[in-house]
């Protein structure tokens, strides 16, 4: 199971209540691993007994103060191991493609509406993530972490490219009417925004 490791990666980031990292679990891991905050909580009481993280003392000590976490010795370990270690890509397990293999059998009506909805939801998804790129990834942000967090969120961008053509081409439509990726580093292409207010840099 990655949500540990998705926990400790978040707490080496920057040192967090639960609650702080349900917040950023929402707008920017998330992105690529969701949890919900029990998930969230429970895994921090387990991570606190393997000795893995710790409860840092409140500067003033206060009834029903947020505990804030940070990663000892033991977590870091933990988290380099799982970094190295082999794993096979998972398979895809998408619910619109097996309905769209019994649609086959059994026809599709009203196929066309849903699969017109997906493609507005993963436009929107990748205007979100452009803008994301847009504000947290100038070019002089090139530091080694910074690019891996980059190709994370290029990941994104480029799945999200890949939906819209293949919804595209599943409705029949004009595909040269979507855009292609653009290639990473290019600053060329106008900013595109949505309705959001995006995630931080770390998706």
């Amino acid at each position: 199971m990655s949500l540990p490791y998705a926990i400790l990666t978040a707490l080496l980031e920057k040192p967090s209540s639960g609650l702080e990292l349900t917040r950023r679990f929402d707008r920017s891991i998330g992105y690529f691993w969701s949890a919900t905050h029990q998930q969230i909580y429970r895994e921090l009481g387990k991570l606190e007994q393997a000795g893995q993280i710790r409860a840092l003392p409140p500067e003033q000590p206060a009834r029903g103060q947020r505990k804030e976490y940070e990663v000892l010795p033991a977590g870091r370990e933990a988290l380099s191991a799982w970094v190295a270690r082999s794993e096979d890509p998972k398979r895809i397990r998408d619910p619109l493609l097996l309905r769209m293999r019994a649609a086959a059998v059994v026809g599709a009506p009203g196929l066309d509406a849903e699969l017109r909805r997906h493609l507005e939801l993963h436009r929107r998804q990748l205007a979100e993530y452009l803008e994301i790129e847009e504000r947290d990834f100038p070019p002089e942000r090139d530091s080694q972490p910074d690019r891996l967090r980059h190709l994370v969120l290029r990941g994104g961008i480029d799945l999200e490219h890949f939906w819209i053509g293949w919804l595209t081409r599943a409705l029949g439509e004009d595909e040269a009417a979507v855009p292609a990726p653009p290639a990473p580093g290019d600053r060329d292409r106008p900013a595109q925004t949505s309705g959001g207010t995006g995630g931080t840099g770390g998706v």
